[in-house]
């Protein structure tokens, strides 16, 4: 089916349902932010892939919503269909609610499916719709159940216990202390929904969602009984053991209205960012909103984890270090594209000890490619690459003791001026955060102003966040807690990971970023607090060609040096003799 015979198909169903709209997320029922192709409805509908945006169609019209991540892709990917592009925290873009009440008559009623939009996004949206007019809002239709006819099922692959090895903490210490955290909130159990949250409690792992191990299920705490809602068939008598020995029981996975129906205790805690609408209204006890204290627990990670992490970030840096060797040779031969290095790179981390995947797709965009912030090549877009410009190249690694993140943008050859003041505008701005020392508890909203206060004097900005969580061989975007321009409250203290990943994009021309991830660690206690500062976990040098070397701050030189001194002493001593020699190069001083 062409895009305009999906709507076409779904309009049939709106005038039969008597809707005047139907509003298509990009969540899941367990508001994931990557997700099984099952509930992919929103590009189904509107053929746009990006990881974030709305789809709303109405009888006559259509629009999508997302960030300034995807506005590039998404312009391309809606070209020749009905879908206008809503460029999201742009001046005069409407919110969603205000473009259905000036597509809509008053009084008419939209409809978004229950199961995939969490609790609070619809009681916000019932809100907003009643001011445009009295618009209503229906729940319970699935149109896509109707129209969708090749929709993929919901994934079957076999759940794998996380060894304690790894993960550091058993999964019965993990029960407890979540118990112990609802008393604290006077909540006598919790529905879990957000799988990577499962997956941590209960020391399981999946590859029910790409690049993501997790595994497609629910959970429900009571204060004395824990029962896991999952399609059995994914489960091997060792995981079915497993769970027996940590007494939690099992039941289907489409049981879990029926479990809430049938929750004995007085109350229940549900997250309502995370826990779907459907859901919410079946539970019939008293409801506490508030939000999972597992979202925290995971996010400080154990001292096991923290040696995890320092172990796959050795193999990463080897594998980049390999890499990078080969990277500018094989492209003055000639013959590499995007998707070409984007497999070597693949490839030699595929070598690495206890390596299971990516952990999201590369993003390797040479060029004006660079300048989209979330380009991922494909046949039709891959570009060969020459021995000259920048390549920016976003990628990391799921191991099985770890999670890497890292962006490098490398010059491939000659560069201009204006792609030398960006890059070291951009390097000024990831080296700020990096010296940054700070009051335990602060915001990542505070601290974000560093990564951008040197850009914004040469009036240059960009518009996603700064940093965000990593887990522990789980998800690669991990919260609540970033670096964002928007007021994020979450607090910052030691023991979490979060990347530095500052970035300038001039659309057509080339776009730069610079990513390390790093750990939370203490620095000082004072009469004032305690106080925290950063530690890079990333082992990959920083190209040093396109600098502009007066740009730099003595201190933020003195960064980098040291910066590459850790970096050499590291990885060398898993080096061959001459990956060990380019290594030392690249890692040398900077020079006056």
């Amino acid at each position: 089916m062409t895009i305009a015979q999906r709507l076409e198909a779904l309009r049939e169903v709106m005038r039969r349902e008597h809707l005047a709209a139907f509003i298509f997320p990009s969540t899941d029922p367990h508001q994931g932010e990557y997700i099984p192709d099952h509930w992919k409805g929103r590009e189904f509908i509107s053929g746009f892939n990006g990881s974030a945006g709305t789809a709303v169609v109405t009888l006559t019209s259509a629009a999508l919503w997302t960030d300034s991540r995807y506005f590039i892709a998404a312009e391309g990917q809606l070209r020749d269909t009905e879908f206008q592009l809503m460029k999201l925290k742009i001046e005069g873009t409407p919110t969603i609610a205000e473009w259905i009440g000036k597509e809509c008559e008053a009084g008419a009623e939209v409809g978004v499916d229950g199961m995939v939009n969490s609790t609070n996004s619809v009681k916000e949206l019932m809100g907003d719709l009643r001011h445009q007019g009295g618009i209503t809002l229906r729940t319970n239709l699935d149109p896509l159940a109707q129209i969708w006819k090749d929709r993929p099922d919901i994934p079957l692959n076999p759940v794998e216990i996380f060894p304690l090895e790894y993960a550091g903490e058993a999964t019965h210490d993990k029960l407890s202390r979540i118990r112990r955290a609802l008393r604290q909130q006077h909540a006598d159990g919790m529905l879990m929904s957000a799988l990577d949250d499962i997956a941590w409690t209960l020391n399981l792992r999946g590859t029910d969602v790409h690049c993501n191990p997790v595994f497609v299920s629910y959970l429900l705490i009571s204060s004395t009984t824990t029962t896991l809602y999952v399609d059995q068939r994914k489960l091997t008598p060792e995981v079915l053991a497993y769970l027996k020995a940590e007494n939690i029981t099992v039941d289907d996975y489409e049981n879990v209205g029926k479990g809430l129906k049938d929750y004995f205790e007085y109350n229940i805690l549900l997250d309502p960012d995370e826990v779907n609408y459907s859901l919410y209204k079946k539970v019939s006890r008293e409801i506490i909103e508030a939000e999972s204290p597992v979202k925290r627990m995971k996010t400080v990670k154990n001292e096991t984890e923290i040696a995890g992490f320092h172990k796959a970030m050795i193999k990463d840096g080897i594998a980049l270090v390999k890499f990078l060797k080969w990277l500018k040779p094989a492209v003055e031969a000639g013959g590499q594209t995007e998707i070409s290095i984007d497999e070597k790179l693949t490839s030699l981390r595929a070598e690495q000890p206890l390596y299971r995947d990516i952990s999201f797709d590369t993003i390797a965009g040479y060029q004006a490619h660079g300048a989209i912030v979330h380009y991922e090549a494909t046949p039709k877009t891959d570009i060969p690459l020459k021995p000259e410009g920048l390549l920016l190249l976003d990628s990391g690694a799921q191991y099985l003791d770890g999670t890497t993140d890292i962006t490098r943008t490398i010059a491939l050859g000659p560069v201009t001026d204006e792609q030398k003041k960006i890059y070291t505008l951009v390097l000024k701005g990831h080296i700020q955060i990096e010296l940054c020392k700070f009051p335990s508890g602060s915001s990542g909203t505070q601290i974000d102003i560093l990564a951008r206060k040197d850009m914004w004097r040469e009036g240059l900005n960009y518009l996603h966040g700064t940093g965000h969580g990593v887990g522990t061989y789980l998800n690669v975007h991990e919260g609540p807690h970033q670096f964002r321009m928007e007021w994020k409250p979450a607090p910052l203290v030691a023991g979490m990971t979060i990347t530095d990943e500052p970035g300038i994009y001039l659309a057509g021309k080339f776009g730069v970023r610079t990513e390390n991830t790093l750990l939370i660690v203490p620095y000082m206690e004072t009469e004032f607090g305690k106080f925290l500062q950063f530690e890079s976990l990333t082992l990959c040098p920083i190209d040093k060609t396109p600098i502009i070397i007066e740009m730099l701050t003595p201190e933020e030189r003195q960064w980098l040096d040291d910066y590459h001194r850790m970096v050499y002493n590291r990885l060398s001593p898993y080096l061959e003799t001459e990956e060990k020699e380019w290594l030392r190069e690249a890692t040398a001083p900077l020079k006056s």
